[in-house]
């Protein structure tokens, strides 16, 4: 064997070597985008359970709340705002602008249900009504749930623009077209509580 085999059969090797490191990069950045996405499911599973909520929420306030009717129609304009902002969300959870869509949807709706539940302290006989009771309770999981599901997208989020800023994973990253992904962050320390409901 002369010496242009083996400088070509290391030649060979290292090529090899280096397809299979960038093969390996490009299948964990793959892996961490769908970890982010399905991340991104469960919130959009609870999301939709706090979407159906609201309509009988609403509908139980209604019968009490005959004044208050502006009100209660800027709870379910919110309400299918932010349902809007989570489908376009949901189609393309690695899409930043949607995200911060939904995160001021979210925002908003969140700023009406606590008008509303501010003005239900004003109706005893609501507050004492067995539907709205379980309902609200329904609600407080749900937005529990919110928060923890918003919480492992996060870490999801984090873990996967992490894996692609570090070098060399960059190079890969920028080769086939990894964008960063956005946090689901709700910005101002009073929307960052879920309603408070109390019956």
């Amino acid at each position: 064997m002369g010496t242009g085999m083996v400088v070509l059969l290391i030649f060979l090797a290292v090529i090899v070597f280096g397809i299979l490191f960038f093969v390996a990069i490009y299948n964990k950045l793959i892996q961490l985008k769908n970890r982010f996405k399905n991340a991104f499911a469960q919130i959009d599973v609870q999301l939709k359970r706090r979407y159906d909520l609201i309509p009988n929420l609403v509908e139980t306030a209604k019968g009490y709340m005959k004044h208050e009717r502006e009100v209660l129609e800027a709870v379910i304009k919110a309400r299918n705002q932010a349902s809007s902002a989570m489908e376009k969300a949901s189609a393309d959870p690695g899409n930043s602008e949607a995200i911060q869509g939904l995160v001021g949807a979210e925002s908003a709706l969140t700023g009406t249900l606590g008008r509303l539940f501010a003005l239900v302290e004003a109706y005893p006989d609501l507050k004492a009504n067995q539907n709205m009771m379980q309902l609200s309770e329904e609600l407080t999981a749900t937005e529990n749930k919110v928060s923890f599901a918003r919480q492992a997208f996060n870490d999801a989020v984090m873990a996967y623009n992490t894996a692609r800023e570090i070098f060399p994973n960059n190079i890969v990253a920028n080769m086939f077209a990894f964008k960063e992904a956005q946090l689901f962050e709700v910005k101002v320390e009073a929307e960052k509580e879920a309603p408070q409901v109390s019956f």
